[in-house]
C-alpha cells in the first residue's frame, strides 16, 4: 500500500471513529481560514488534513463557524500500516513539515497531530508539546523541490 493510500485510510477510519471528526471541502476550507483570520490566526492548508468539532457546526457559514470557532481542532494525520506498532506508537519516525510546525505553534491548543494505524484502526492523539514530550530524537532536515 503506498503512503498514499495509507493517508487516505487514516483519514477515514478517523471520519468513521464518531469521535467528532471531519473531513473538510474546498468551501469549508476557505471558512475556515477567514474564521481563525478573524482572530489572527494562520491556518495553512497543506498543514493539516481535518478537523474535529465538540458541537454540530455548518462549517460552510462563517458566522457560525468564527461564533464557534473555540469548539474546533485542526487536525494532521501522520499514518502507518506497520503491523509490529506499538499502541503507543513507540519508535514511530515520522516527518514534521515546517508548515505544520509554524501552524502547529501558532495555533496551539486547537491544533493536534493524529498518530492511526490503519492497520489496527488504533490512533493516539497528541499536541504539539506532547509531540516534542515523547521525541527520543529529532532529525532537523531540508527538503527542496525544483
Amino acid at each position: 500500500m503506498s503512503s498514499k493510500q495509507t493517508a487516505n485510510k487514516a483519514l477515514q477510519i478517523l471520519v468513521k471513529s464518531n469521535k467528532g471528526f471531519h473531513l473538510v471541502s474546498k468551501k469549508e476550507h476557505g471558512v475556515l481560514l477567514v474564521a481563525f483570520a478573524r482572530y489572527n490566526k494562520v491556518l495553512y492548508g497543506q498543514a493539516y488534513d481535518l478537523i474535529k468539532c465538540k458541537k454540530k457546526i455548518n462549517f460552510e457559514n462563517e458566522k457560525e463557524v468564527v461564533d464557534n470557532l473555540r469548539h474546533i481542532t485542526i487536525y494532521e494525520i501522520k499514518s502507518t500500516n506497520r503491523k509490529d506498532m506499538s499502541k503507543d506508537f513507540k519508535n514511530y519516525f515520522f516527518d514534521l513539515t515546517t508548515a505544520e510546525l509554524l501552524v502547529a505553534q501558532n495555533l496551539g491548543k486547537q491544533f493536534k497531530f493524529a498518530f492511526v494505524n490503519t492497520t489496527t484502526k488504533q490512533f493516539i492523539e497528541l499536541s504539539l508539546e506532547e509531540v516534542f514530550a515523547k521525541s527520543k530524537k529529532l532529525y532537523p532536515k531540508m527538503a527542496i523541490r525544483f
